[in-house]
């Protein structure tokens, strides 16, 4: 445990000196090598004094007893060696020679002739004798323990220096030379950028009703730099600007969704935006291109950035232009990950998107509703290249685990004749071929220098600790790359591996004790631990606690080792042999659709989670929880009827069965006929159709949230799904209505626009195998105790729609005689032609109204007065920037006598009731 105090002052030293300048890191540095000096200096002195007492230098006490000591003044002769003071010389032979020494003539063994016995011999406590020396043992150990406190003390000291020369130089390569500068002008600049990681597209986000473009990500270096675009700087061949090493963050913005209309055709905007979007995802780390783009600062300073450069494309500009190719080790990492991709492209989707994450880090296939339900079972590690991957790999060449105090014998090496040094060496060629394919991220450096350091250990022949090795790893780590210090992902890493080296151990074996299988025990301990101690840290980022991470992590443990071993395989026959490739993958897709389909069974759980305070505090809360669950978990297992009981209450938690759900909370309440989902800044609506059923009107922004609100309300089947239009806010959280249920068709518009959100909905339509239908005015359905009618649009709108808004289904529903008008995103235009209409006579006095566009301003009060609702219901976000719904609006429904009611104050809204008697329940 000596390494863990130096490596956790090195991390925590780096962690704060990241932001302060090279003047006071340098001072910090300065102080701390002082002190150790100090500390050094004075064990060395003190050492030599206990040496100089115990060694017989110098006077030395008068002698007592028969230890052979000089009186005190009497020069202190030399010892002859081999032999024992006071001891004849005959007799010192004697026991050299193996025989008992004998006894000296004429006496008889005894007490010294001529001195009376000594204390101990009487029987009585023997009494201090004055200027009887201390004992050498102990005076040794108090010296060795004197020494240890200094030594730690000095080693502390000098890392935490270290660390912070090395996080202050880190840091101001962030604050120095032109890119910083110019960031703050916000000027448009040409650089030739090295690119240090491998292209990504950035995740789809809601605003608004739109998706945000699609964007290309990719961290780089700014090599060299000049102000103004390649007319200014004399021509698009070179840069002839300023040489510089500034990391940057490269945004490429591609496919601008306002100039791809529906009518958008082959070659057009579209095409072009694809074009360039493969040009930047097919580079490589190490690659350096020249790009003209905008500098801006980056938003936070506690990333590794200096400034944010955004390309955006303008018909194929946004091009990369390669100024040198990239390294041979990258061509190679590049070639055995395309080939792993081309070897999973035949199998099913799951797989097909799980392989390559699982074998090298490579998420670009994880569609975001497979990566939340990988979150929300705490099962995301296994899509981070992690130590468990490079684990895999060296037990198959050293052996098991379990035998790293002793020398393997059941690896291939050993089986092959390898000697140790040489599997030491393929050992650190395969942790270096592992760091170059799967790419330097926190978790795989972690786990390379772990690594090294036991291959280092088993080179030289010494004992393996893994402690030692992890703590070494961390302060080398630390020290080479200082904003790994505030790396949420290099501290889950460390905090997992310390978790299964000290804590799963223990509790394996108090499992053990307590009769439990020694494999399960071991299981139960390793995934109990992680959780225990990461918890805290996924509390933070997510505010949200899952209660099925345990039971999911060891369902999913058995199928990552074959995965992993599968995957790797058909990475390194990929090149070679892809037929042989493609058989491997296809062995190694059934783990991998087990592992899926564990992360989508326990998502979809109505309580797979429970939300929890975010930030510092809610994780010290967390701590806390656990700590005590973990005491009280020790007493549980001596009582088995209590452990069977709290299971019990843990599963029922995790289940929710509706009865039981209704009695405790209150929802939903018995006889709900509607339900208006809170998800935020969109709208989402159950309408009842029997035990278990719904038909779904708007599914919302978030996948998560209207998944979450349907579990709640019970909803299994859902015969029909009816997208009211295609704006993001209102289709954007079809996965999660398709997660785990039965659905029997989608109903949309015939309206396609924006052709991104239409494209999204027909992909995951097909993906389910849901077919697609077109509503049109005049429609009429029945299901159970529901009816409605299809009011708006009609089959052919004239004129066309300016645009999604004013093309929404509108329904008119009936259930338990409550009559039902929902309006989608109707504008003005549209409501006053919707009052001129056909329908406009069923129109009057409904008694309940879902408002249209989250009760914006836009609103045709002639067609609110005609229909006067009882109850209005408006579905908005809370401290949404739009201001929805204007308080104008809310005052005109309120002067028709409706009560009026809304997701952003009263959450979640059940109407219950009959056409006579309208209640209201909220969440």
């Amino acid at each position: 445990m000596r390494l863990v105090p130096p490596a956790l002052a090195a991390w925590a030293t780096a962690a704060v000196m990241l932001d302060a300048s090279p003047q006071l890191a340098g001072g910090l540095a300065l102080g701390c090598v002082l002190v150790a000096g100090v500390l050094l200096g004075g064990w060395g002195s003190r050492a030599r004094r206990g040496r100089a007492s115990v060694g017989g230098r110098g006077p030395l006490p008068p002698e007592g007893g028969r230890d052979g000591t000089p009186v005190r003044g009497e020069p202190l002769r030399e010892r002859p060696r081999g032999r024992a003071p006071n001891v004849p010389r005959d007799r010192a032979q004697g026991s050299a020679q193996g025989r008992p020494p004998a006894p000296a003539q004429g006496r008889p063994p005894g007490p010294a002739q001529g001195r009376p016995p000594s204390p101990a011999a009487q029987g009585r406590p023997p009494s201090p004798v004055q200027g009887r020396p201390p004992d050498p043992a102990r005076s040794r150990a108090a010296g060795a323990r004197y020494g240890w406190s200094r030594t730690t003390g000095a080693a502390v000291l000098l890392c935490a220096a270290a660390a912070g020369v090395s996080a202050g130089l880190h840091g101001a390569d962030l604050r120095r030379g032109p890119v910083p500068v110019l960031a703050r002008e916000y000027a448009t600049v040409t650089a030739e950028v090295e690119l240090t990681s491998d292209p990504r597209l950035a995740r789809p986000k809601v605003t608004g009703n739109h998706m945000t473009p699609d964007s290309v990500l990719i961290n780089g270096e700014v090599r060299n730099i000049a102000a103004g675009g390649p007319d200014r700087i004399g021509g698009p061949d070179e840069v002839a600007g300023v040489a510089t090493r500034a990391p940057v963050l490269v945004i490429v913005d591609v496919g601008e969704r306002k100039s791809e209309g529906r009518r958008t055709g082959g070659g057009g905007p579209a095409d072009v935006g694809r074009g360039v979007r493969q040009a930047w995802l097919g580079l490589l780390p190490s690659t350096r291109v020249r790009v003209t783009g905008r500098l801006a600062p980056a938003l936070t300073g506690a990333d590794r950035i200096a400034a944010v450069l955004r390309l955006r494309d303008r018909g194929g500009r946004a091009v990369p232009s390669v100024v040198r190719q990239p390294s041979a080790a990258q061509r190679i990492a590049g070639r055995l990950r395309a080939g792993l991709r081309e070897a999973t492209d035949g199998l099913p989707a799951d797989a097909r998107a799980l392989l390559p994450g699982l074998v090298v880090g490579d998420t670009s296939r994880i569609t975001p509703e497979l990566d939340e339900a990988f979150k929300e079972t705490d099962l995301a590690h296994t899509l981070a290249v992690s130590g468990s991957n490079l684990t895999i790999m060296l037990a198959l060449l050293l052996g098991p685990p379990g035998l790293a105090q002793q020398v393997e014998r059941r690896g291939l090496a050993p089986r092959l004749g390898i000697p140790l040094r040489t599997t030491a060496l393929l050992g650190g060629v395969l942790t270096l071929g592992f760091v170059v394919v799967c790419r330097p991220d926190p978790s795989v450096l972690r786990a390379a220098a772990c690594g090294a350091v036991v291959l280092l250990a088993l080179a030289t022949g010494r004992r393996r600790s893994l402690i030692p090795a992890l703590a070494t790893a961390v302060l080398l780590l630390v020290l080479y790359d200082p904003w790994l210090a505030r790396s949420y992902g290099f501290l889950l890493s460390v905090l997992a591996t310390g978790a299964l080296l000290t804590l799963a151990p223990r509790w394996s074996a108090a499992l053990r004790r307590r009769g439990v299988p020694p494999r399960l025990a071991e299981a139960l301990a390793a995934a109990g631990a992680a959780q225990a101690l990461c918890a805290p840290v996924v509390a933070v980022l997510s505010a949200r606690v899952s209660l099925v991470a345990v039971p999911c992590n060891l369902l999913v443990e058995f199928a990552v080792a074959p995965a992993t071993v599968l995957g790797f395989a058909t990475l390194a026959t990929a090149p070679w042999a892809m037929p042989m490739a493609k058989a491997l993958a296809w062995c190694a897709s059934w783990p991998a659709e087990w592992i899926a389909g564990v992360a989508r069974t326990g998502a979809a759980l109505p309580g797979a989670g429970v939300d929890w305070p975010g930030g510092w505090g809610g994780a010290l809360l967390l701590a806390l929880a656990t700590s005590v669950a973990v005491l009280l978990g020790r007493r549980l297992l001596r009582r088995p009827w209590l452990c069977a009981a709290c299971a019990a209450l843990l599963l029922l938690a995790v289940v929710r069965p509706p009865p039981l759900t209704r009695v405790l909370t209150g929802w939903p309440p018995p006889g709900w006929r509607l339900a208006m989902c809170d998800v935020g800044q969109g709208d989402a609506t159950v309408l009842a159709a029997g035990d278990g059923t719904g038909v779904v009107v708007d599914v919302g922004p978030d996948p998560a949230l209207v998944d979450r609100c349907l579990s709640r309300l019970g909803i299994t089947r859902i015969p029909l799904v009816v997208l009211t239009h295609f704006h993001a806010d209102h289709v954007a959280g079809l996965p999660g209505v398709l997660r785990g249920r039965a659905v029997g068709a989608i109903e949309t518009t015939g309206f396609a626009e924006p052709v991104d959100q239409v494209a999204f909905v027909r992909r995951e339509a097909e993906a389910r195998g849901v077919p697609l239908v077109r509503a049109a005015a005049g429609e009429r359905r029945r299901l159970g105790p529901l009816d409605w009618e299809v009011l708006w649009p009609p089959a052919r709108q004239v004129p066309e729609p300016e645009g999604p808004n004013d093309a929404s289904v509108t329904l008119l529903v009936r259930s338990a005689g409550i009559r039902m008008l929902f309006l989608g995103d109707l504008e003005p235009p549209a409501q006053r032609a919707l009052a001129r209409s056909p329908a406009a006579a069923r129109l009057g006095r409904v008694d309940v109204l879902k408002v249209a566009h989250h009760g914006s301003a836009y609103q045709d009060p002639d067609l609110l007065r005609a229909v006067a609702p009882r109850l209005a219901l408006i579905s908005a976000g809370a401290d949404n920037p739009y201001g929805h719904p204007a308080p104008g609006t809310v005052a005109a429904l309120e002067a028709t006598g409706a009560v009026v009611l809304r997701t952003d104050r009263d959450g979640a809204l059940a109407v219950v009731g009959t056409g006579t008697e309208l209640r209201v329940a909220g969440d």
